[in-house]
């Protein structure tokens, strides 16, 4: 049975083991203990290494035939480090693998004010943020090119879940943008985007391939936080003008709130063949709102 190296033991992946046990021997790129523990309750086998140590990755190398990294880049700069230490450590041994999959962001498109894009828009990064998740896709590329393996790269939406969604915005009654003057943003639920990826790692294509990991209506920012508000039975924060919002929250919170685009998925539809689960958040919003207790399993 082939092996498969997952970097970054999170929310996605952990949806995603059930999935891969069967199909592959599932290791997992672990900082801690508590991490390790995780990995083993879900069937994968824990390598405690540090994606910020580049000593640490040296056991990774020729030591699997898929990889699938869903770790985040480092919090600041405008280079992902921890890519470059994880793909070095992957060079070494003269066995790369012959598949690579990464979770990227549709963040790197920019501002698009509003206009529908699929994946030949070229990136335009406008945060540092989305520098960091670009560069991550230019090294994983420049990899791929080299070693001859295959890339799939995902560039996820906006990811919620029941467990995962933006609550302490609501509950802090933080501005939100007038809906004729808002953004336009697309989302993903956590559960499609894990099969989704599941999609990509089965994918018997090779090369380079970028999807849009999104569902298939884009939907106003406000509009998303009035259908969570309408759902949970909570106050909407107050609609104001884009320039009042810009000058009363943090410029990190800004630099989300004011890019608007609207995406395709067709390739994430045709060629994965992924049947989204939540093809919009108004179906999940829907869900929330029939529940028993719509409040249940939430982390703010």
């Amino acid at each position: 049975m082939a092996n498969l190296l997952i970097v970054g033991m999170g929310d996605v992946a952990r949806r995603a083991l059930p999935l891969l046990r069967g199909h592959w021997r599932v290791l997992a790129l672990v900082r801690d203990a508590a991490a390790a523990a995780r990995a083993r309750e879900g069937g994968a086998v824990p390598l405690l290494a540090d994606l910020d140590d580049a000593a640490s990755l040296r056991r990774c190398a020729g030591l699997a035939d898929v990889v699938w990294i869903t770790a985040p880049p480092p919090a600041s700069g405008t280079v992902d480090s921890r890519m470059r230490n994880l793909l070095a450590a992957l060079a070494r041994g003269g066995r790369p693998p012959r598949r690579l999959c990464y979770i990227g962001t549709t963040g790197v498109y920019g501002d698009c004010n509003g206009a529908w894009l699929d994946e030949t828009r070229a990136p335009a990064p406008q945060s540092a943020r989305a520098w960091r998740r670009l560069d991550a896709e230019r090294r994983l590329r420049a990899f791929a090119m080299a070693h001859g393996c295959a890339l799939s790269i995902l560039r996820a939406g906006g990811i919620y879940a029941r467990e995962r969604l933006p609550l302490k915005r609501l509950l802090q009654d933080i501005p939100l943008i007038a809906h004729a003057q808002d953004s336009l943003v697309n989302h993903i639920h956590a559960d499609d985007l894990a099969r989704a990826c599941v999609a990509a790692l089965q994918a018997r294509v090779g090369g380079i391939r970028v999807y849009n990991a999104c569902d298939d209506l884009p939907c106003g920012i406000s509009a998303w936080y009035g259908l969570l508000a309408a759902a949970l039975q909570l106050p909407l924060p107050p609609l104001l003008g884009r320039e009042q919002v810009r000058q009363r929250v943090r410029p990190e919170l800004w630099s989300f709130m004011a890019e608007s685009r609207r995406i395709r998925n067709r390739r994430l539809r045709q060629e994965l063949g992924v049947d989204l689960r939540y093809a919009d958040v108004g179906q999940f919003a829907a869900e929330l709102a029939a529940s028993a207790d719509p409040h249940a399993g939430f982390s703010s």
